[in-house]
């Protein structure tokens, strides 16, 4: 593409040349630079569930400041449109993001978390985005390849439930998505719609899988002895069935819910070491399960060549 028509390091949505541009140029043009951009992220997974309910957005929260507690560069990307909690979860609704040179800025929290969700532009807390695919295609691709995350371990995509848009959007998107952790509660209704979750994954040939059972168990502040007010262990047994790694359970704190209203996500909080040594657990798994595909990918590579 000429520099005549296009800037080639601005987006489309901001040249002041895009109007000599064919809708085909712009489009290979806006891919570009969502592939260079997300050429600074070493790795990049989906947090998705069947269904609503099951605490997706808490863990998908808590896992990426586990993950900075941890030494690591992480970025939060909130793909929920409909219904964006990220930023009330990490205490950040009232902010705005700002522009330089090299695109939109994304928040960053005390706990080193760079975040970006449309909650953000919102004139209220009360609108509602009213928005049928396309644009819900369009603001995801500028949250990808617009958005200035700088050089990042690991970009979590908090997806809302179910197997619609904006996860196909992703997955259209960055083609190369690592895995996508899939959250369940040990309920059979959510099992079930979990499972869903898991095809829809390999349906479009994301890699990497692994289940995330929430809500698993509860000790007895009083009796202090467990009380399975969920089941426990139907994600373990899902995740046997379907031949995909089980990365751990998350125990029921009875705080976890004020914690999030309150903008200060458990991992963050003193006191509450079974759901932090459990979110740290769970990284651990994922680590691992990234460096034995890494060492599979080099062998392979090592053949090849």
């Amino acid at each position: 593409m000429s520099t005549d028509k296009c800037d080639e390091k601005t987006s489309c949505q901001s040249c002041d040349k895009s109007e000599k541009c064919s809708q085909e140029e712009k489009e290979a043009h806006e891919q570009k630079l969502l592939e260079e951009r997300m050429s600074f992220v070493k790795h990049k997974f989906m947090v998705v569930s069947g269904k609503g309910g099951v605490g997706k957005s808490t863990v998908a929260t808590n896992l990426a400041i586990t993950l900075a507690k941890e030494g690591y560069e992480v970025g939060l990307m909130d793909a929920d449109i409909h219904g964006p909690n990220i930023p009330i979860m990490l205490g950040i609704e009232d902010e705005r993001p700002g522009a330089s040179t090299e695109g939109l800025l994304p928040i960053v929290t005390k706990h080193g978390l760079k975040v970006i969700s449309i909650a953000f532009f919102l004139k209220s807390k009360d609108d509602a985005v009213i928005w049928r695919g396309p644009l819900k295609h369009s603001v995801i691709k500028q949250f990808l390849g617009e958005v200035y995350w700088g050089d990042l371990d690991y970009l979590i995509i908090d997806l809302p439930p179910g197997t619609g848009d904006e996860a196909l959007s992703v997955a259209h998107l960055l083609k190369n998505v690592d895995g996508a952790v899939v959250v369940t509660t040990p309920q059979d209704v959510a099992l079930l719609d979990s499972r869903k979750a898991v095809t829809f994954t390999r349906q479009l040939k994301i890699p990497l899988v692994g289940i995330v059972e929430n809500m698993s168990g509860f000790n007895c502040p009083h009796c202090h002895k467990p009380v399975d007010l969920f089941k426990k262990g139907g994600g373990e047994k899902a995740a046997r069935e379907m031949l995909v790694p089980f990365l751990g359970r998350i125990p029921i704190d009875p705080e976890m819910v004020s914690s999030g209203d309150t903008g200060t996500p458990l991992v963050a909080m003193p006191d509450h070491e079974e759901v932090t040594n459990a979110f740290s657990q769970i990284s651990e798994n994922w680590r691992k399960l990234l460096e034995g595909k890494s060492k599979v990918d080099s062998m392979q590579n090592a053949q090849v060549t």
